[in-house]
């Protein structure tokens, strides 16, 4: 296990322009509201499903969420991948991320999620590098001058 923690903090570190962390909501035991979508895709038709696509056509879609991602405001994503989480020192919270891989596992994408309710970590998240998926709909806050985006989540099945 220690030996994925350095490539996945680079990984989160690398991301931090397009996804990060998240001070917005009253941390509850590690977790946090999401700061600015009211409510998940629960209920929601599908927008964007990454879970159908080929593994080229899924790195290009995520591609294109992390460069233009004001064209997926309140779009609900459905995506699976490997869930890890992530401590911020700056801020003192966990992060919590999907990565989703290629099919040559090369260019891994990462997206910040934000499970909404009053979960704890680690008691009611997966371990890290378990296979999840999960929809959300896709949004943005701002912490520490920097936008991120993420998917606020209202279930998670692993």
């Amino acid at each position: 296990m220690k030996r994925y923690a350095a490539p996945v903090m680079l990984l989160c570190l690398a991301l931090g322009c397009v996804t990060g962390c998240s001070g917005n909501g009253t941390p509850q035991g590690g977790g946090r509201e999401s700061p600015g979508i009211n409510g998940g895709a629960q209920g929601r038709a599908v927008d964007v499903d990454l879970t159908v696509l080929s593994s080229v056509m899924v790195y290009a879609e995520v591609y294109n969420i992390m460069t233009r991602p004001e064209d997926y405001m309140g779009k609900t994503i459905k995506m699976s991948g490997l869930y890890y989480a992530s401590y911020y020192d700056k801020t003192g919270l966990y992060y919590h991320y999907v990565v989703i891989e290629d099919a040559t596992a090369c260019c891994q994408q990462g997206m910040e999620f934000i499970w909404n309710g009053r979960h704890s970590y680690p008691e009611d998240y997966p371990a890290d590098e378990t296979i999840v998926e999960m929809s959300g709909v896709f949004g943005r806050y701002e912490e520490l001058g920097q936008t991120y985006y993420y998917l606020a989540v209202d279930e998670i099945a692993v």
